[in-house]
């Protein structure tokens, strides 16, 4: 691999792809600064030792994304030749491929996924960031009783007591929502709809929400998404994050606990707590494979964990 300075630039295309893609991580996961130009630089990296090859990363196969990372192990510091490319770095590199590809999987702007078989040495899955039962209370009575804290509530319950991702949450159109049976039909990845219960506290904060905050706000909007920013269209991921973070500093909440999906992670965590079954959660959740549900066990083992140590005479 020649070095960086001698590879040629990225595609037009690849650099609209990655665009793209920095743009899902910040609006829908929250990236920090340093997280979001680490992912940049590792795929700007690679797409052009791919250019460097007459491809792109649209076309890159799972043989050329091995090759690379081979590469980049030749590559390593001679201070770690004993050690070849640390392991760390390996992970890193494949963990902002295997997010790449597999977000272009789920855009359907690709068939496949060329990391789908690739492994990183020694590497853990992280655990998500959640909240403890008295903190997700402190955040859900933070809104007041003005129209935008109204909406904003009723996010938070929705969100909190049925499991939805961001994107979901966002693009609800107001049909698909039935508060009398208090059910939520969502359109989660893939095209794939599940329903959703939504719990008598978020039916209530919904129904305020229509009744006493959202004919204003629809005045002059055709959308019918349930809920609606100021402009009368429908809120955005990147609203709803700054929403959230302005409601967990109101409730003293650090913003290290958070990330957009902390109350659908919370909502996962509790009720495996409380003894709900896996695979049932797993369905609410939208999971199409039970092993993605299956890291919130260790999160209620985690947290088992810390409890023990505080409050154990042995601990």
């Amino acid at each position: 691999m020649p070095p960086p300075a001698d590879l040629p630039p990225l595609t037009a295309a690849d650099r609209a792809l990655l665009a793209d893609f920095a743009d899902m991580l910040l609006l829908e996961h929250g990236l920090s600064k340093n997280s979001l130009a680490a992912y940049q630089s590792d795929l700007n990296l690679y797409g052009r030792w791919l250019a460097a090859r007459g491809r792109t990363l649209l076309e890159a196969d799972e043989a050329e994304l091995r090759d690379y990372l081979a590469d980049r192990q030749r590559q390593a510091n001679p201070r770690q030749a004993g050690q070849g490319f640390k392991a760390r770095s390996q992970a890193r590199h494949l963990t902002a491929a295997r997010r790449f590809y597999r977000w272009l999987v789920r855009e359907r702007r690709r068939a496949d996924d060329p990391t789908r078989l690739l492994e990183a040495p020694g590497q853990g899955r992280g655990l998500p960031k959640t909240l403890a039962p008295a903190e997700v209370e402190r955040l859900l009575s933070a809104p007041d009783d003005s129209p935008q804290g109204l909406r904003d509530r009723a996010m938070l319950e929705l969100m909190y007591a049925s499991g939805l991702r961001v994107s979901e949450l966002v693009a609800l159109p107001l049909p698909r929502v039935n508060l009398q049976r208090g059910l939520v039909l969502v359109l989660g990845k893939g095209g794939r709809e599940r329903l959703v219960p939504m719990g008598e506290v978020a039916q209530q904060a919904i129904q305020r929400w229509l009744q006493e905050a959202r004919p204003d706000y629809a005045r002059s909007s055709r959308s019918d998404a349930l809920f609606l920013s100021n402009r009368g269209e429908a809120m955005t991921r990147h609203n709803f994050w700054h929403r959230i973070k302005h409601y967990a500093r109101l409730a003293g909440i650090p913003a290290a606990s958070l990330s957009p999906h902390t109350l659908r992670h919370a909502f996962a965590t509790h009720l495996l707590e409380n003894g709900a079954d896996l695979r049932a959660v797993q369905s609410l959740l939208g999971h199409a494979d039970l092993s993605t549900t299956q890291i919130y066990t260790h999160v209620t083992r985690a947290r088992l964990k810390s409890l023990h140590a505080q409050h154990h005479p042995r601990g």
